[in-house]
């Protein structure tokens, strides 16, 4: 069976088959273009003359709580991680059949507040309800500015760099689970687990990260979304044409994801993880002094390696295992 015949699976598509598909046939087709898209790049940059276009756009697909709110934090994340801050987005809603006025009317609030919280501009989109989808879903373009080549991108590691990463692993996934799981998390562990579980909504934002690290000596940055923090680092590496090892006893993991991953068998560092920047720096000293200034906890988990082929996890007891491109996201499984 050739490879056009076999059916892709639920998620992210596999990045050797966005490459081999979608990505290499999406040449540049004039000299505006200063970043063209690539495997693990967050964003795409236009040249504006003496200053650059940042634009970068996201679907989110498979959450069901929290839509608008994490519509919007994981298109402005992707701006940040190019260490500006976003500016405005365009917003495409396709609501399923039976839904109310009340529920747009909600998403909408949502969606104006988690961007007034960031002071972003909504500026446009398109709205429509469709029996092409079964759930509500959110497409949002985020827009920033920066300097001509003043911006940092994925691809910028360097060989000795230390790999650091901000907060916690699978934040929003964490979040995510909870709210959709709450009436069995609530009868295992409590409400109150459940209740502190859902508000880490409100911390997979990474603006304020991705500023201070800009700043502050960061040479590559991705925030780390679908396929978690070792699916984040896997991109970084490749983009950069990089090897990455990592030490996975220094990535830090919330007592409540967990508890959550144990419940259903997931692998917390392959769980979604929206509000974690990872970090090329080769001073990480002084980024994470500035992240702290910031109020941001950081935390140096690895190195980039010379050699692209060895990208691996190191285990406290010295094993290592292979670290392997992203899949589809451990969400999946539960959501």
């Amino acid at each position: 069976m050739g490879l056009a015949d076999e059916k892709l699976q639920i998620g992210k598509i596999p990045n050797s088959l966005l490459h081999e598909l979608v990505l290499r046939k999406m040449t540049p087709n004039n000299g505006r273009a200063l970043l063209p898209a690539s495997v693990g790049e967050d964003f795409g940059v236009l040249d504006f003359g003496s200053e650059a276009c940042v634009v970068s756009s996201d679907p989110v697909t498979g959450a069901t709580k929290f839509t608008g709110k994490t519509a919007v934090h994981v298109a402005c994340n992707d701006i940040a991680t190019c260490g500006v801050r976003p500016i405005a987005i365009l917003t495409t809603v396709l609501l399923p059949p039976g839904a109310s006025q009340a529920e747009l009317g909600a998403l909408a609030d949502e969606i104006a507040q988690t961007a007034a919280s960031l002071g972003v501009s909504v500026i446009g989109g398109h709205t429509e309800v469709t029996d092409a989808v079964t759930r509500t879903v959110i497409s949002i373009t985020a827009i920033g500015a920066a300097k001509r080549g003043g911006y940092i991108t994925t691809g910028g590691a360097a060989a000795g760099d230390s790999l650091v990463m901000t907060k916690y692993a699978a934040l929003e996934g964490t979040a995510l689970i909870a709210a959709e799981k709450e009436g069995e998390l609530s009868r295992r562990y409590g409400g109150g687990f459940v209740e502190c579980a859902k508000r880490l909504s409100d911390a997979v934002s990474v603006v304020a990260d991705g500023v201070a690290a800009g700043g502050a000596g960061a040479n590559a940055m991705h925030d780390a979304t679908e396929g978690g923090v070792f699916g984040a680092a896997w991109e970084m590496a490749e983009a950069s044409g990089r090897g990455v090892e990592i030490c996975k006893e220094k990535i830090k993991v919330l007592d409540a994801t967990r508890k959550i991953c144990d419940l259903y068998g997931l692998d917390p560092y392959r769980l979604i993880s929206s509000g974690s920047m990872l970090i090329a720096t080769g001073n990480p000293v002084r980024l994470i002094s500035a992240l702290a200034d910031a109020g941001i906890a950081a935390s140096e988990i690895g190195r980039f390696l010379a050699d692209p082929a060895e990208r691996r996890v190191v285990c406290g007891g010295g094993e290592a295992a292979e670290l392997e491109q992203p899949g589809a996201d451990e969400l999946y499984k539960v959501i």
